[in-house]
């Protein structure tokens, strides 16, 4: 199970590198949306219990060994919100775009009014 939150972690540091080390606009976006991800899958396996079964309840049902509805219930808030913010990012890159002719941050001059 360690392993798994390995690959979360290393799955998070490939966004980061994406975000600190690219100069181009998309790609660091791109990058902030693979460690959103990253974020997600942490979560969604902080309540994950192996053979656990939905948490749907019955009237005359007991179960012992249930997933988390609540870290679930979190992460797709999380998905959504973090799907305008992508989208909002998006745009403000085309605006970036539209007025310096270039996705390169090291090129792009300073924004006037």
């Amino acid at each position: 199970m360690i392993c798994i939150y390995m690959l979360c972690l290393a799955l998070f540091l490939v966004g980061l590198y994406c975000v600190v080390r690219k100069r181009n606009l998309i790609k660091i976006i791109i990058g902030i949306g693979i460690m959103e991800y990253a974020v997600n899958l942490f979560f969604i396996l902080g309540g994950y219990i192996r053979r656990g079964r939905s948490p749907i309840f019955a009237a005359d049902q007991v179960i012992k060994n249930m997933v988390d509805p609540l870290s679930q219930a979190v992460v797709s808030t999380a998905i959504v919100i973090g799907l305008a913010f992508t989208l909002l990012l998006v745009a403000i890159a085309i605006r970036i775009y539209e007025k310096s002719g270039t996705f390169d941050i090291t090129k792009i001059n300073r924004l006037k009014g």
